[in-house]
């Protein structure tokens, strides 16, 4: 896959879509548009693949039969719509300037001129912020149940968190594991009732309040194995055994950098009209976990990024481009 520099090509001519993010919602809009011979351009952003880099076997993908690792399939995924005509470009888009046309987007203080542009800048889970939940993640740490718990059939697993996500995550689990500890830094859920109640129920979910894990014990090659957790009240440390660590305290969607031209919604996920990926703006789409704050799944991704790049097209159509 060869990438293209700023300094001429893309700085100075109009390209007709101009994709931001390159994980499976990216790069499949970069697919359909490629073979619409709109020769996107696909800047990479901070963290080229996504958030799959960071996972290690995915299941749940239709058409690997056996499974693959994240960031493998993001290789596969690039090298599909390489062959298809998509220019990369490393870096970030540090400014968006959408109230005129052609649009223009600044990186590294160079102007990228855009007919229309598809937003996939995905969004992070927010984690514990410790050393060995780094070190761990993906083998034993998830920040998604959906995607990895299967893996712990007949195991246990701590779920950190107190507010809706963490309690559907910790429900869903208990279809695999023997038990699903909650560590939650204070002595109440945020929780909607109804999650609470339904959590409180399951005889799967225990609840341990007012703690946070201080370290996750583990080697990648074994995976983990416990947890040291701090009481908040007494400072106490005590050792915990369990097989995975799923954190469950939200996601920030990558959303800032539109904040005042785009409409979001009060966490910052970008809306879009229903049934389509536009957004406010006349020629910008938005697609995967920018847009999605329930499914957040490669395959979701992946399908909205076919839809931006279907509007994108028939919209430049339309306009006679």
């Amino acid at each position: 896959m060869t990438k293209e520099s700023l300094g001429a090509g893309p700085a100075l001519q109009i390209n007709k879509v101009v994709i931001l993010g390159s994980g499976p919602a990216g790069l499949t809009a970069a697919l359909y548009t490629a073979r619409a011979n709109l020769s996107p351009l696909l800047i990479e952003g901070y963290e080229p693949g996504g958030q799959l880099t960071i996972t290690t076997d995915v299941e749940n993908y239709p058409g690997f039969e056996h499974g693959i690792q994240g960031p493998e399939m993001m290789d596969v995924f690039r090298r599909q719509v390489t062959r298809f005509g998509t220019r990369f470009v490393s870096g970030a888009v540090t400014e968006v300037r959408f109230g005129k046309r052609p649009f223009e987007l600044v990186a590294d203080d160079k102007v990228i001129k855009a007919d229309s542009v598809i937003i996939a800048t995905g969004a992070t889970a927010k984690l514990l912020g410790i050393e060995s939940e780094k070190r761990l993640m993906g083998y034993g740490v998830s920040a998604c149940a959906t995607c990895d718990g299967a893996f712990f059939k007949n195991k246990e697993a701590i779920v950190v968190g107190g507010g809706d996500t963490a309690m559907e995550e910790a429900t869903f689990l208990t279809r695999f594991v023997t038990k699903a500890t909650v560590v939650h830094r204070r002595d109440a859920l945020r929780a909607s009732k109804i999650m609470q109640d339904r959590a409180r129920k399951n005889p799967k979910i225990a609840f341990i309040w007012d703690s946070t894990i201080e370290e996750i014990i583990g080697e990648q090659k074994a995976g983990v194995s416990g947890v040291k957790l701090k009481n908040l009240k007494t400072g106490k440390i005590t050792d915990m055994k369990t097989d995975a660590v799923f954190v469950a305290i939200g996601h920030n969607p990558n959303s800032a950098l539109f904040k005042g031209q785009l409409e979001m919604d009060e966490i910052g996920y970008l809306k879009v009209k229903p049934g389509s990926t536009y957004t406010n703006v006349d020629g910008v789409f938005a697609c995967g976990d920018v847009v999605d704050s329930v499914y957040r799944q490669a395959v979701t991704a992946a399908g909205t990024g076919c839809m931006a790049a279907i509007d994108a097209e028939r919209w430049l159509e339309a306009k006679g481009e």
